[in-house]
């Protein structure tokens, strides 16, 4: 998998999620097998750039190359100028967001609502493009809704403003989230463009990934929710392709160790007060299929401070680990 001048490790990237793709998930991923990861989109709003809050999501130190980076806006001089803000502190591949569906984006017609609009979409590719030499990828949906799926021609386009790959979800705006990705579209998008194509949606499994793969041709798929608790998911997945076999679940002591490692990292990026409360969603996912979990969660999401955390959560997955070595 190649994007620009970078020769990606493999075919399995982390998709951008707010709130989610931070540093230290994003560098956890790439230790546990994910080719690429890209960061949680940023503003084009040049207003916003000083914040922590942006500076934090365009923190990219120590991680592995390439760096990328979502942007996200409307407007194609704005967009242009976030791409070479961008560039200039770091990013070393620019991606922008015409996937996302939540509201509040999709309101300022940013995110999957510039997809209504075919020619902005040409103008903002074309303009980010322009601002920057480093390279340029696009995330976008199948369409707006089920009636105006036009991948096809917004593929098209991204390809003719030398955009250098494709990320494309299985669902329309519309769609958010419910019922299951479509990969006919895909499939279509990678038999009209020569760039590389990306296939993302309810890709969660192994088994998934090689079907996805090989139903829609795509260079590569992308995963995001699959990856909330279960970051593991990528040296499944790449070991699968690999070998045909699959490896064993993770032993609890290693789901342990790699949590802790996570939450350590978090600490020390967002300080106790701001870490402490990015960590409860987190350990959410990890216990979500732990026997217990359900209590566990709902004690410690109540307690606000780092010792508190860590010795709930050590003592929790302590006694699964003694369960485990019981049973074993």
């Amino acid at each position: 998998m190649k994007i620009g001048n970078y020769i990606l490790k493999n075919n399995l990237v982390l998709a951008p999620m707010a709130g989610v793709t931070d540093q230290p998930f994003r560098q956890l991923c790439r230790e546990l097998g994910a080719g690429m990861a890209v960061s949680e989109m940023v503003s084009s709003n040049s207003l916003l750039w000083g914040s922590e809050k942006t500076r934090r999501r365009a923190n990219h130190d120590g991680e592995s190359e390439p760096k990328s980076v979502q942007i996200a806006g409307a407007d194609p001089t704005m967009m242009g100028e976030a791409a070479k803000y961008n560039a200039d502190n770091g990013a070393q591949i620019i991606d922008i967001n015409m996937g996302c569906p939540a509201k509040k984006v999709c309101k300022v017609m940013a995110g999957s609502a510039l997809l209504q609009n075919e020619t902005l979409v040409g103008e903002i590719l074309e303009a980010v493009v322009g601002a920057v030499d480093i390279p340029v990828t696009l995330k976008i949906r199948t369409g707006w809704d089920k009636e105006n799926r036009n991948a096809l021609n917004i593929a098209r386009i991204a390809q003719e403003s030398g955009i250098q790959a494709l990320s494309i979800h299985g669902r329309t705006r519309a769609c958010h989230y419910k019922g299951d990705a479509e990969y006919d579209t895909i499939r279509d998008v990678k038999q009209s463009v020569q760039i590389p194509v990306i296939a993302n949606g309810d890709i969660t499994t192994p088994e998934k990934a090689r079907h996805v793969l090989e139903y829609t041709g795509a260079d590569a798929v992308m995963i995001g929710r699959a990856a909330q608790g279960r970051p593991w998911i990528f040296r499944e997945i790449e070991y699968f392709l690999a070998t045909g076999e699959k490896l064993a679940e993770p032993a609890v002591t290693e789901i342990r160790d790699i949590m802790l490692g996570h939450l350590d990292n978090l600490y020390h990026f967002y300080g106790e007060f701001t870490g402490v409360r990015v960590a409860r969603k987190h350990i959410s996912w990890y216990s979500k299929r732990q026997p217990g979990g359900a209590s566990f969660r709902n004690a410690v999401n109540r307690v606000d401070t780092i010792k508190q955390q860590l010795a709930m959560t050590h003592e929790f997955f302590e006694k699964l680990a003694a369960k485990e070595e019981l049973a074993a």
